[in-house]
């Protein structure tokens, strides 16, 4: 497995495919596992040069048990960047997308575009509230209990109910996936000091931001705010909930296909 090592020796896991198109990066939500995109990269993998990484405390990547923030992970997906190319059209879904935010505010040499799913700018008192009570599950030692949550408030309940068994095994392995606890609930609680929203008009590149309308964990709104803040951002709302590009790969490789060769002109 292909990994990339930070400064402070942190190995970072990425995969790459595709060998022709547009290079872009794919970074996925607070999981940090870079399989939840799975079903898109199938579908823009044979024109597009794809990078997926999972982040720093989870996935496949090594798990420190050391401070955790946002820039601290746009940093490491930066140097991944810049090691493996040079600049790409960025993705990054929820925390991805806060990632995002600070890869085009601090790292702007890198990103060509940035494509912010279901993200937040600035945590409100709503927000504060639900991911502080996730961190405490965490801290509690309760994994079953916080990823049982986590399908409640990202999936459809159509997609719950279809996906009923796969969903069951993810709250069973959960104690694993998670491991180790503390790590988790310190990659929960650095979304709370996330706030870039004053810095959002800076932006000088394309950005598209989307949102779902059945969104709960990010309502649509919190990523309303960032197209607002960002000039001649384009706001794109899709049905479904929070993990509408896993239930929805289609739908979500689409405007993908559509944003980056605008982008490209």
């Amino acid at each position: 497995m292909p990994f990339f090592t930070a400064a402070d020796g942190c190995r970072i896991h990425y995969e790459t495919s595709g060998s022709a198109g547009p290079r872009l990066i794919l970074i996925p939500g607070l999981g940090g596992d870079g399989r939840f995109w799975t079903g898109v990269v199938r579908l823009i993998g044979a024109d597009h040069r794809v990078i997926v990484t999972d982040h720093r405390g989870a996935g496949r990547s090594d798990r420190p048990e050391r401070p955790y923030s946002i820039p601290l992970i746009a940093s490491d997906i930066a140097g991944l960047l810049a090691r493996t190319g040079g600049p790409a059209h960025i993705v990054g879904h929820s925390t991805g997308g806060a990632i995002a935010q600070v890869l085009a505010l601090d790292h702007s040499q890198l990103g060509l575009s940035y494509t912010i799913s279901s993200s937040w700018a600035r945590a409100d008192g709503r927000f504060r509230t639900l991911f502080s009570a996730r961190a405490e599950l965490l801290e509690a030692g309760l994994a079953e209990t916080y990823q049982r949550l986590g399908h409640v408030l990202c999936h459809e309940p159509s997609y719950l109910e279809t996906h009923a068994g796969e969903l069951d095994a993810a709250v069973a392995a959960a104690p694993g996936t998670l491991a180790p606890l503390t790590v988790s609930a310190a990659r929960v609680r650095m979304l709370l000091d996330h706030d870039r929203l004053a810095d959002l008009p800076r932006i000088d590149a394309p950005v598209q931001v989307i949102a779902a309308t059945g969104d709960i964990l990010t309502p649509s709104a919190l990523s309303e705010a960032i197209a607002a803040s960002i000039p001649d951002a384009r706001f794109v709302s899709v049905p479904g909930a929070h993990f509408h590009p896993l239930a929805d790969p289609q739908g979500f490789a689409a405007i993908i296909r559509h944003f980056i060769p605008k982008a490209d002109s």
